[in-house]
């Protein structure tokens, strides 16, 4: 038999009456009937007696910690992530001076976390582009990895990353690192693969209210990564509806300067900018001392290994 008896500041008098027991003032404890009445405490049964006499006896702190204790071994009904510490309630019970009260878990930070993931169209990605697991056989790997590290830390000063060159050189894997460890720090994220959805929304050029749908989100969220930047089938250049949609998102990133761009594509910075200066020179500006170049070389595209 479970006997939970709730601390109030008249601890006694509220323990009682919670149970439906009153006090005399000779002393005694008295228990409602269901029809009305009452029955001596003495008439309890002994397991009943003894559990709401061993809660009487607690001192206020001590029974609300008890409460607060059986409360947070009841499971929750929030999925997608297991805690052991909330169990999936979303948050656990306290005491605070006179009080127990709830407090949030430290898991719904995690699974804000696991949402901005999954919005951002990186799930898959993440799970095996983390840095510790990027190779680095050559100087030049050792070299991106370590930029891509320090510009972590340097992203919020106006800052945007880009690599470019050889296919296979893990250019997609070292930007997605990136991006794991900023959603981590509670930033969202977005993941735009260039030549895919750049269709997409050319599609609906004509229909202003689907085409604003789908690139606010492009041109606002923290962090913006664009893969393949400017790629085209065939090797055919960027038409110029393809430059006038990477205008519209960078520029608009690049007058707000709290927002994180990435990008990555098989083009140096000089071609970027030799196809359209306007959007190369803002690229340019914003990525110095984060653009590097791999050199185009097949022993260096490890999808041929």
């Amino acid at each position: 038999m479970q006997i939970l008896l709730n601390a109030k500041r008249d601890k006694e008098s509220s323990d009682l009456s919670m149970h439906g027991l009153q006090k005399t003032k000779t002393g005694e404890v008295y228990g409602m009937q269901p029809i009305g009445g009452t029955i001596k405490f003495s008439e309890f049964p002994e397991e009943l007696q003894a559990e709401i006499s061993r809660r009487l006896a607690l001192s206020l702190s001590d029974r609300l910690q008890e409460d607060c204790d059986r409360m947070n071994q009841q499971p929750g009904e929030l999925t997608g992530y297991n805690c052991p510490i909330c169990m999936n309630r979303g948050y656990t019970y306290v005491v605070r001076g006179d009080d127990m009260v709830q407090r949030q878990c430290s898991c719904l930070e995690v699974r804000r976390s696991m949402r901005r993931i999954q919005k951002s169209g990186l799930a898959n990605l993440l799970e095996a582009s983390s840095f510790s697991a990027f190779t680095t056989d050559y100087p030049w790997q050792k070299t991106l990895k370590a930029t891509a590290q320090k510009f972590i830390s340097d992203c919020e000063n106006g800052k945007w990353f880009y690599v470019g060159g050889q296919v296979g050189a893990g250019k997609t894997h070292i930007c997605t690192a990136i991006v794991g460890k900023l959603l981590n720090e509670g930033k969202s994220g977005r993941y735009m693969l260039w030549r895919d959805e750049c269709v997409q929304l050319k599609a609906c050029n004509n229909d202003d209210v689907e085409y604003n749908r789908l690139i606010a989100p492009l041109k606002s969220v923290d962090v913006l990564y664009i893969d393949d930047l400017f790629k085209t089938g065939n090797g055919k250049l960027p038409t110029d509806a393809d430059i006038n949609l990477a205008f519209e998102i960078l520029n608009h990133r690049y007058i707000n300067k709290r927002l994180v761009t990435i990008l990555s594509g098989e083009h140096t910075m000089d071609e970027l900018i030799s196809i359209d200066e306007a959007v190369g020179s803002r690229i340019y500006e914003r990525t110095k001392g984060y653009c590097l170049i791999v050199p185009k070389k097949l022993e260096y595209n490890y999808r041929m290994r």
